[in-house]
């Protein structure tokens, strides 16, 4: 899933943390084989291959994925759109690109993004692209997924508590042995070396999205990951988002769904949304916090 997974449990021993992180490690690597667009294998490559020629026929885990997937792209107006994966391609921020995709070039790959032309099938379990040259890509919400699938898992097994952290994207449940919250501090990117908040989280997950670790600099300009569905271009205005949500999954993508939505509208859609709440940082430094959440410096 293109990012690092560190698990922390509460145990009586060693050996027994050690047996619990071997069991989320093996259901975090099963879930990126299904959903993988990477991997040539995976029920995700069969769907984009099949784009525009049939449907494809998928377990029931997918087939659930990819519909609260659908259902989140509607609540935001397609900010967030697993569709976009029909543009990734065409970028690259690893500091391999030394020039733009021409304006030609996303055009022409634009009219494959829309996630209204997915179409799911309840009784045969089954997705269809409906245009050729359609992707899907569960980036901006597969780790979210991952992380919360890890925990549940866990819970099951008897973990009283810990914390399952997919490069950024925390899901917390239970308390530290001491009894306290897990706290969770947020920077500002512009100065990484300090934290202007701690925030206790007892049973949740909160997810930062940043487009200051993942970037291209082209012509002494940088330009973040986090593509704009709509346009095909990095997103612009906001360096950082954090938001807080009852799942890893649906912090995952609302999170992208902000950085697209840009500060007013985003915020005005997570005040809608209850048991959830964001932190927003600006290109300037500026920090905005939704009404229900409290910032303790």
């Amino acid at each position: 899933m293109g990012c690092n997974f560190t698990v922390t449990v509460v145990a009586d021993s060693h050996n027994e943390a050690n047996s619990y992180i071997h069991l989320a490690q093996q259901e975090i690597n099963r879930i990126e084989k299904r959903i993988s667009s990477w991997d040539h294998h995976s029920e995700t490559s069969a769907i984009n291959n099949a784009a525009g020629i049939k449907p494809v026929v998928v377990s029931k885990e997918l087939y659930n994925l990819i519909e609260r997937s659908l259902f989140i792209a509607k609540l935001t107006d397609g900010a967030f759109d697993i569709s976009y994966a029909a543009v990734d391609p065409l970028w690259e921020f690893d500091g391999a690109s030394s020039a733009l995709p021409t304006d030609a070039t996303l055009q022409k790959a634009l009219p494959a993004i829309g996630y209204e032309n997915i179409v799911l099938d309840r009784k045969t379990s089954s997705i269809f692209l409906k245009k050729a040259g359609m992707k899907i890509g569960f980036g901006a919400i597969g780790k979210g997924y991952a992380a919360d699938k890890a925990k549940e898992l866990l819970k099951s097994k008897g973990v009283i508590a810990g914390i399952i952290n997919a490069s950024g994207d925390m899901n917390t449940w239970g308390r530290q042995p001491n009894g306290k919250p897990w706290e969770i501090a947020i920077v500002n990117p512009l100065n990484k070396g300090h934290i202007f908040a701690t925030l206790p989280l007892i049973e949740g997950a909160v997810v930062t999205s940043g487009d200051y670790e993942k970037f291209t600099l082209i012509d002494n300009k940088r330009r973040g990951h986090i593509i704009n569905p709509k346009t095909g271009y990095p997103t612009k205005g906001l360096i950082s988002v954090t938001v807080f949500a009852p799942q890893a999954e649906l912090a995952d993508a609302l999170a992208t769904a902000i950085f697209v939505m840009g500060k007013e509208i985003g915020m005005d859609r997570i005040a809608q949304l209850p048991n959830v709440s964001c932190i927003l940082i600006d290109n300037k430094g500026n920090i905005s916090t939704s009404d229900n959440i409290k910032i303790n410096p």
